[in-house]
């Protein structure tokens, strides 16, 4: 059954050009302090705006199990070379545990049978890629908001923060962020399997973050660990993410 849905590129809402430009790595015009600060005043006005349309939590487009695609091309790193994950791959992920912390009362670690052992959500969506490209996959794994539930959010917690193993250059290792709004929809999961297959290397195994109205750049691979924080200040460049410090936007809906 297809979910009631908002067209995702149709809340799109200003600034489509310059937010555009960035989002296709206009480095100089990223740069320039005017376009900077339009561009984090634009965004705030689209976050905004979606928000309130949202504000019923409708779900992204669902697909039928027919309409996955042949080819699914892993984005971003699509094979961490750290030794930590590297013995994790050896061993099938046996030792590794996922983390819950920051602003919680019950901080919470994981292993991968316990997280795949939760009621999960199935769902079969499209991925949109700021490169420009589409794909629709099915993906499963439980409610990230039902792991916050069951840690005990502290009354100042505002945003998830996921640590990942993948380096993308320079030591730095994957981190992105997102507001409680979209940590508690019910279409964001932490998947484990992609189209009924374990999730393999290439596409963030163990578990990768699904957020659906959201580009692929936001799809956090190889999480780690989730932190709860009440601002983005200490997270890498204080932007939220790994490619918002390199002049991305943190909202990223579609």
């Amino acid at each position: 059954m297809t979910a009631p849905f908002l067209s995702r590129r149709g809340l799109v809402l200003g600034g489509a050009t310059l937010g555009g430009l960035l989002l296709a790595g206009c480095d100089r015009l990223s740069q320039a302090p005017a376009a900077v600060k339009f561009l984090d005043h634009d965004e705030e006005l689209t976050m905004g705006a979606q928000r309130l349309l949202l504000a019923g939590q409708p779900l992204a487009r669902e697909f039928k199990a027919s309409d996955i695609s042949r080819v699914f091309k892993p984005n971003g790193s699509t094979d961490p070379q750290s030794p930590a994950y590297l013995a994790m791959v050896r061993n099938n992920f046996a030792g590794w545990a996922l983390t819950v912390t920051g602003l919680v009362q019950r901080p919470l670690s994981l292993n991968l049978a316990q997280l795949r052992a939760m009621p999960a959500r199935t769902q079969i969506t499209r991925h949109d890629c700021v490169e420009g490209w589409s794909a629709i996959a099915g993906w499963t794994g439980p409610r990230l908001g039902d792991l916050l539930h069951a840690s005990g959010l502290r009354p100042n917690a505002r945003y998830i923060v996921f640590r990942c193993a993948d380096d993308l250059g320079g030591g730095s290792l994957y981190y992105e962020s997102i507001d409680l709004f979209d940590a508690f929809h019910p279409q964001t999961i932490l998947a484990h399997s992609m189209n009924g297959q374990r999730l393999a290397v290439a596409h963030g195994a163990p578990i990768r973050l699904r957020v659906e109205r959201q580009l692929g750049y936001k799809q956090a691979k190889y999480v780690m660990g989730v932190e709860v924080t009440d601002n983005l200040a200490h997270i890498g460049g204080g932007r939220g993410g790994f490619w918002e410090d390199r002049g991305y936007e943190w909202y990223a809906g579609i």
